[in-house]
């Protein structure tokens, strides 16, 4: 949380560059978005092809949609995007300030008097707090469409029905705390595995260490945030 703060204030102190942001920004989720969208679309299939079957045998087969619409809304696209992103993009920026640390490429800077937590760490913030919400909307849109054409695939079911159940189904403040979870997530993913790095000492085993915590940690924090947070709003 310290460093959080510390980001903050380096943030509307003018301190950090938006190319930097944008930089970042391709590397955590554009990086990321092809194997997000691949788990969420094998994710609606495999969901589809599990329920499809039985809502059909009792004649609720009108509910497919809704259902498959809710689950990758509520929960499958905002936590296993984040979890994807995570495992690739937040392990490379601790990797990443895990070396510049090993190599006292962070002492250099603070030698110019600019603070490395504010430095480093603000532009992988903002860029994951942004970034992540969008690869989730386009994620739970091809979750969407995969459901649909497993659904047809399998028990024959019209489009035009699977798209009429998600459209009753679908309420914007499911969709609102999807984003609020990804902004979330994004925050967490990049603050964990920055300060990870940051905090590595010695070589480069260390470096391996230190991203393998990352990983570990980011991982844990995600899923307390994702309790903490369904707990709030659904309960």
């Amino acid at each position: 949380m310290i460093n959080l703060w510390i980001c903050i204030r380096y943030l509307l102190s003018g301190g950090s560059r938006l190319s930097h942001s944008f930089s970042q920004a391709a590397q955590i989720s554009f990086d990321s978005l092809v194997i997000s969208l691949v788990i969420a679309f094998v994710s609606a299939a495999v969901i589809a092809i599990q329920v499809s079957k039985q809502f059909l045998m009792s004649g609720a087969e009108t509910y497919i949609g809704g259902s498959i619409a809710i689950v990758m809304i509520r929960e499958i696209a905002p936590g296993f995007v984040a979890l994807a992103i995570g495992a690739r993009a937040g392990t490379a920026i601790s990797a990443e300030i895990a070396n510049m640390q090993v190599t006292s490429q962070v002492d250099a800077i603070k030698t110019l008097k600019v603070d490395p937590v504010g430095y480093y760490f603000t532009p992988r913030i903002l860029a994951a707090a942004i970034t992540v919400p969008m690869v989730v909307v386009i994620a739970e849109l091809v979750g969407i469409v995969g459901g649909l054409l497993v659904s047809h695939l399998t028990i024959g079911l019209h489009p035009a029905r699977y798209i009429n159940s998600v459209w009753l189904w679908l309420n914007t403040r499911d969709i609102y705390i999807s984003l609020f979870k990804a902004f979330v997530f994004g925050i967490l993913i990049a603050l964990v595995c920055a300060t990870q790095g940051y905090e590595t000492k010695g070589g480069a085993k260390d470096v391996g260490e230190s991203t393998t915590k990352a990983a570990v940690l980011s991982t844990v924090f995600l899923l307390i945030a994702d309790f903490i947070i369904n707990l709030i709003f659904y309960l």
